[in-house]
């Protein structure tokens, strides 16, 4: 029978976001300074036979799903080896990847063949100008012939949207109407104020949800899935579905079923909070599992009740950009 993983207040934990790399081909204002930044050196990243293994052991205590991220998590070599070895581990039962989706459409026959079943895909506007201004980049339409390439390979997928007043105010409702023709969800992530995110204003989950209401009238709320922090509505017309994540304005900690792995491997309990457990160098002293199950076991009893977004408890907050975290 699997173990069940918890945190110290009864919170089950069945989901572990996997960052393999700091490291991204864009440069978007709210996440990357514009100049080059010194990533993680290749020796002190996880191998992939490293996070394999991490997996495995997470797995036997109640990890169920995986998501790759970064940075950009195509950017770094051999992705789809990686995903194969996740795609073989006991006890995994989804493999999910978040991607700016510049990359996506060429990688996509390996990535699913290995195992690949969820992608994200980070899209802030349709709006080409707007694009290159947020990005820093010039490359929408590699985005999205790698969103309609997904949805032809039968992925899972959703389309990840950072409303910002500075940036893309005025295009999020376009962004939104992709899941009218589309079969995909674009769910609305409120800007967390982390690293170069501190620098504009987020908008609300709510404003954006009374916006599209005024266009596209009342939808129906949809029931929690039980799968991550979002909300979803449904509305008339629409192929797939509209969600939310708001975690400024309707903090969703209590409900929180997730840890994340770092590059470099220390294994974070919470986005917000510094703190966290030095898996890399477990392994490398030859630490045996039964040892690194206990410490991610302790660690875990000490997982904050929420986060500290907002309420100016600025001296605890972590202070690494989000390509650094994991997004």
């Amino acid at each position: 029978m699997k173990d069940v993983l918890a945190d110290g207040l009864g919170r089950k934990i069945e989901y572990m976001r996997i960052s393999v790399t700091d490291k991204c081909n864009l440069r978007c204002r709210y996440c990357m300074p514009e100049e080059r930044v010194k990533s993680v050196a290749h020796e002190d990243l996880l191998t992939y036979e490293e996070i394999a293994f991490v997996t495995g052991i997470l797995a036997e205590m109640g990890v169920c799903k995986v998501r790759l991220t970064g940075g950009e998590p195509l950017v770094r070599k051999d992705i789809a080896e990686l995903v194969d070895k996740l795609h073989s581990t006991k006890g995994i039962e989804t493999i999910a990847m978040t991607s700016n989706g510049v990359l996506l459409k060429s990688m996509l026959p390996e990535l699913v063949s290995s195992g690949l079943n969820e992608v994200n895909i980070s899209l802030d506007t349709l709006n080409a100008d707007h694009f290159e201004r947020i990005t820093r980049t010039a490359c929408l339409n590699d985005v999205l012939d790698g969103i309609d390439s997904a949805i032809t390979y039968g992925l899972k997928v959703k389309l990840n949207c950072v409303p910002c007043r500075e940036l893309n105010n005025e295009d999020v409702l376009e962004v939104a109407e992709m899941a009218q023709d589309k079969k995909l969800d674009v769910r609305f992530i409120e800007l967390m104020p982390i690293g170069q995110g501190k620098l504009y204003t987020g908008i609300s989950s709510d404003l954006i949800l009374e916006r599209l209401t005024l266009k596209h009238g009342t939808p129906k709320e949809l029931p929690y899935d039980g799968h991550g922090p979002a909300r979803y509505y449904s509305f008339d017309g629409f192929n797939g579905r509209i969600g939310f994540i708001s975690p400024i304005s309707h903090m969703f900690c209590s409900s929180c079923n997730r840890i994340r792995l770092m590059p470099e491997g220390m294994l974070k309990p919470c986005l917000y909070y510094p703190d966290g457990l030095d898996i890399r160098g477990m392994l490398r002293r030859g630490e045996k599992k039964e040892i690194i199950k206990t410490a991610v076991t302790e660690m875990l009893q000490r997982k904050h009740k929420k986060h500290g977004f907002g309420n100016g408890d600025t001296g605890n907050a972590e202070e690494k950009r989000m390509n650094q975290i994991g997004g």
